[in-house]
């Protein structure tokens, strides 16, 4: 009898051992599991990323495309991104001694049209110098800027306006508070990661009565058009981008990009959140895009 209990203390004790060392495992996988599932994801277009990994991918997009880009947005839209693009300076319509931050203005697509705005003013007064800073993620695409800043005169010398291209992110300014007087973003927002910080950076460098004004993407309230306009986005816009830039996945990423935005409405929220005064938005082409516009005040 004494040896069978000695025998079962013995058999208890190591199931007790055994348990306990096999806990700690068990923690160690849990953690793993629980960090792996932790990490934070968006989307790029229709697929669920990481976030971190979102902005290569889009880097990479613009990247491959940025030699066609401006051929392709002639293409998708039948050259009506141009007017849009007009339209917007002229809701900007800056006077002489604006300093303009054109983020994601990689092309110059914006700048061109604010210096040449600049133009048509009255001569500017002595003390009063006007500036632009275009800043963009991507560097392929301020390479092409750059190229057709030079063909085409937008340099000091032959415009009266200082132009200085940066590299830089949204969604974390290496520039000072308060600065510009005017801050615009063309078709550009809704590739960051996240819009709110980006909207934020905007409120930080605005000097106090600055404007913030977005041109992007948007959606069209009636559902009959927006059909005929999705039919045409899904089907005619990645084909045109195989055509025309040898590339379809970066234009089909485009056209879901567009469907993940936010609506009017919402995304007028979000910039008076960010500390917005006196926001508003005009829809262009039914919709099809939008002018949001918004005071630090």
């Amino acid at each position: 009898m004494p040896l069978r209990r000695i025998t079962a203390k013995l058999l208890k004790t190591r199931a007790s051992v055994s348990f306990f060392r096999t806990r700690p495992l068990v923690t160690q996988v849990s953690d793993k599991e629980s960090e792996r599932h932790s990490t934070k994801q968006t989307h790029f277009g229709y697929q669920t990323v990481d976030e971190e990994e979102k902005w290569k991918k889009v880097h990479e997009v613009f990247e491959t495309v940025a030699e066609k880009y401006d051929l392709m947005n002639d293409a998708m839209s039948f050259g009506i991104h141009r007017l849009w693009k007009d339209i917007f300076m002229a809701r900007l319509a800056p006077t002489h001694g604006t300093k303009l931050l054109d983020m994601a203005g990689g092309t110059g697509d914006i700048t061109f049209r604010y210096i040449n705005y600049l133009k048509n003013l009255n001569p500017p007064p002595e003390d009063k110098k006007s500036s632009v800073t275009v800043c963009d993620i991507n560097q392929a695409m301020l390479d092409v800027g750059k190229v057709r800043a030079e063909k085409q005169g937008y340099t000091w010398d032959r415009c009266g306006v200082s132009v200085e291209w940066v590299c830089g992110d949204a969604e974390q300014l290496q520039l000072p508070d308060d600065t510009f007087t005017a801050y615009t973003i063309a078709f550009g927002i809704r590739n960051c990661t996240h819009v709110d910080r980006v909207l934020e950076e905007a409120y930080r460098v605005l000097a106090p009565g600055g404007r913030f004004m977005c041109l992007e993407f948007s959606h069209i309230p009636n559902d009959a058009l927006q059909w005929v306009y999705d039919q045409y986005s899904f089907q005619v816009i990645p084909v045109l981008g195989q055509l025309i830039a040898g590339q379809w996945r970066p234009y089909q990423y485009l056209v879901e990009s567009i469907r993940q935005f936010p609506n009017q409405e919402k995304f007028k929220s979000m910039i008076e959140d960010a500390g917005f005064r006196q926001v508003t938005y005009e829809n262009l082409t039914f919709g099809t895009c939008a002018i949001h516009s918004g005071f630090k005040i």
